[in-house]
C-alpha cells in the first residue's frame, strides 16, 4: 500500500497531476480542489489510496489525511466505486459529506452526478453510523487558500473538467467572497461545480 507520496509536480491534468518521484511519474488521480493546489515545479507531498482492480492499478491523491479517510469510508457503501466517490468528493467537502450523512439529507447527496435518490439512501444507512460527526476544523484548507491568484487556480480547473471560459468566469463570480478576501481554493471551486450543474 502507498500511503503518501512526495515528489515535484511534473503537470497537471483536468483530472490527474504527474508528481517526479525519484525519476518516475506517478499519475495521481485528485479532485478539482486538490489539483488546484498544485504548481507546476513545487515539491509536494500528498496522501494517498491505492486502488488495485484486476484490469488496472490506480493512485488516487488527496489534499490531506482527512481527504483520503473520507474517500475510504465512502468505498465501504455498496455501488460507490473510486470514481464516484472522487465525485462526492469534488461536490461536497469531507464535513459535507459527514453532515449529509449523519442529517440524512438526501438532497446533498444527489447534488453528485451519478448519485440517484436510492443510491442516497442506501449510502446514508450504510455509512451513518460509521462516518462520524464533522470535524469543524481548518484541516481541510486548501494550501492554496493564501495564494492572490485563487481566482485563476478556480477558472482552471473548471476549464479543466471540461466547461467553457465564458462559463467558469460567470460560476466564479456567483461564488466570489465579497470584500476581496482570499477564500478557500476548494471550498469556491465545489460551490462554482454546484452552480453549474443546477444551471
Amino acid at each position: 500500500m502507498i500511503a503518501f507520496v512526495r515528489g515535484a509536480v511534473a503537470s497537471v491534468g483536468p483530472g490527474s497531476a504527474v508528481l517526479d518521484v525519484g525519476g518516475v511519474g506517478l499519475e495521481l488521480q485528485c479532485t478539482p480542489g486538490t489539483l488546484a493546489s498544485l504548481r507546476d515545479g513545487s515539491t509536494v507531498t500528498l496522501p494517498t489510496s491505492m486502488v488495485v482492480r484486476e484490469e488496472s492499478l490506480t493512485i488516487f491523491g488527496f489534499l490531506d489525511e482527512d481527504e483520503k479517510g473520507v474517500f475510504e469510508m465512502l468505498l465501504t457503501a455498496s455501488g460507490v466505486g473510486p470514481k464516484l466517490a472522487q465525485a462526492m468528493l469534488a461536490v461536497h467537502s469531507p464535513d459535507e459529506l459527514r453532515r449529509a450523512v449523519t442529517r440524512e439529507d438526501v438532497r446533498a447527496l444527489t447534488q453528485v452526478p451519478g448519485i440517484g435518490q436510492k443510491g442516497a439512501q442506501r449510502i446514508i444507512l450504510e455509512l451513518k453510523d460509521r462516518i462520524g460527526p464533522p470535524t469543524a476544523s481548518s484541516s481541510g484548507a486548501s494550501v492554496a487558500a493564501t495564494e492572490p491568484a485563487w481566482r485563476a487556480q478556480v477558472r482552471e480547473g473548471l476549464v479543466g473538467l471540461g466547461w467553457s471560459a465564458k462559463d467558469a468566469d460567470r460560476a466564479v463570480d456567483s461564488v466570489a467572497p465579497e470584500g476581496g478576501s482570499v477564500p478557500d481554493v476548494g471550498e469556491v471551486l465545489r460551490a462554482a461545480l454546484r452552480t453549474l450543474s443546477r444551471a
